[in-house]
């Protein structure tokens, strides 16, 4: 049961430095979107390309993802709010490339 123990801590703080570091991902992802909007020549090809490319690495990486049934509920619901700022940034994106 120790060793069991261990497994799900071990598990439960990998999660979280893994949706702490997809959040600062997001971060650097949001604010080049920001910068591109506030241009007057709003997409590149290279960083519309780019960007995209980001947002579908990061969201396929956050929908293969599944729950253990032992997640405690803040971990879940952490998860779900990342991928509603995925979804999110997409629009975002999608609003300011006007592709």
């Amino acid at each position: 049961m120790k060793r069991q123990n261990e497994m799900v801590d071990s598990f439960l703080g990998g999660h979280h430095n893994f949706i702490v570091n997809l959040n600062q991902s997001l971060d650097l992802i949001e604010k080049d979107i920001n910068e591109t909007a506030e241009m007057e020549t709003i997409c590149t090809s290279e960083w519309c390309t780019a960007v995209e490319h980001n947002l579908d690495e990061v969201a396929n990486g956050l929908y293969s993802i599944s729950e253990p049934r032992w997640t405690t509920k803040a971990k879940s619901r952490a998860l779900g709010n990342v991928r509603r700022r995925v979804h999110d940034l997409y629009a975002q994106y999608k609003g300011s490339a006007h592709t």
